[in-house]
C-alpha cells in the first residue's frame, strides 16, 4: 500500500495528551498523518473513511461496532470522578422532566450515558443541540446542560449552576464499575486489508503512551499552558483519567452498551470485537 495514505485522528482535548506525547516528541513516522478534532468529528471521519484509525466515543463504537474493531490497551476513561463530563443545572436531576438540556455537538459517549440514566429514572426532559462552551449564554438559554472536555476544566461552571453533576461519579455509584469515554478503533475493511500496518500503528500509539506516562510532568505543564488553569487542577484531573483497557473497563463497556440496547437507544447488541 502507499504508506502516505494513512490518516490517523487524534482528540483536540488534554485528555489523550498521554497516549499522543511520543507521537507528538519524534515517535511520529513521515507516512502517518495525524487529523486533530473533537470526538464527534472523528467518529464521522472514521465511519466515511477519511480516516482509518481513531479515538472514537465509546458509544459511537457500539453504533458502528459491525464495521469496526477495537485497539487493546487503549482508551479514555475514569474510575469514579472525571471532572471533564459534567452536568450543569439549577433544577434537581429528578427534576428536570420537561425542562431543557443541552447537548455537546462534540461527543457521542457521554450524551448517550446522560440519556440512560434519565431514562432510568424516567426523567424526560426536552433534548436540544448547541453550543456549551460560553458558560454566561448557556444558562439563559436553557434548564441544563452536558459539558465536556477542556471547555468542562476551564469554566466556573458552579458560579453559574447550583448542580454540577459529574457523570464518571454518577456512574460509579450506580454500578461500582469504571466509564469508558473514548476508545481507539480501525475500521475492519482496512485492518483486513492492510494488517500488518494496523499493528506498526497500534505498537507506535502503545509506545507513544509509555513516552506520555514517563514525562506526565510536561504533560500537566502542557495542559496548564493550554488551558491557562491552576497546575493542581490538572495534576488531579491526570490522576483521575486512564488511558488503558483492562478487563474491568471492558466489562463496563458491555454492561454499558447492554443498558443502552435494553433502553432502545441501541438498535443492536453490541459483540464487543478487538483487532
Amino acid at each position: 500500500m502507499n504508506e502516505s495514505s494513512v490518516y490517523m485522528g487524534k482528540i483536540s482535548y488534554i485528555n489523550a495528551s498521554p497516549v499522543y506525547y511520543g507521537l507528538d516528541h519524534g515517535l511520529l513516522p513521515p507516512w502517518l498523518k495525524m487529523v486533530a478534532d473533537v470526538p464527534a468529528a472523528l467518529n464521522h471521519k472514521l465511519i466515511s473513511g477519511e480516516i482509518k484509525i481513531s479515538p472514537i466515543s465509546a458509544a459511537f463504537y457500539a453504533m458502528n461496532h459491525r464495521q469496526l474493531l477495537l485497539l487493546p490497551q487503549l482508551s479514555i476513561s475514569c474510575n469514579g470522578k472525571v471532572l471533564s463530563v459534567v452536568l450543569v443545572t439549577n433544577y434537581a436531576m429528578d427534576d428536570l422532566t420537561g425542562k431543557t438540556v443541552m447537548f455537546s455537538k462534540e461527543s457521542a459517549s457521554a450524551a448517550a450515558l446522560l440519556k440512560m440514566i434519565f431514562h432510568q429514572r424516567n426523567i424526560e426532559p426536552v433534548y436540544t443541540v448547541g453550543d456549551v462552551n460560553d458558560f454566561k449564554k448557556v444558562g439563559s438559554q436553557v434548564d441544563a446542560a452536558l459539558v465536556i472536555g477542556d471547555a468542562a476544566l476551564v469554566h466556573p461552571w458552579d458560579q453559574e449552576f447550583k448542580y454540577r453533576i459529574d457523570l464518571g461519579q454518577f456512574w460509579h455509584e450506580m454500578t461500582g464499575l469504571p466509564f469508558v469515554f473514548a476508545v481507539w478503533a480501525v475500521r475492519r475493511s482496512f485492518a483486513q486489508k492492510f494488517p500488518d500496518t494496523v499493528t506498526r500503528i497500534h505498537q507506535i500509539l502503545l509506545e507513544s503512551k509509555k513516552s506520555g506516562y514517563e514525562n506526565l510532568d510536561q504533560i500537566i505543564k502542557d495542559g496548564q499552558n493550554k488551558l491557562g488553569i491552576p497546575q493542581e487542577r490538572v495534576k488531579h484531573y491526570y490522576d483521575l483519567l486512564y488511558c488503558d483497557l483492562d478487563d474491568q473497563k471492558i466489562k463496563a463497556m458491555g454492561v454499558f452498551f447492554d443498558s443502552l440496547y435494553e433502553r432502545n437507544i441501541l438498535k443492536l447488541k453490541v459483540d464487543i470485537q478487538f483487532f
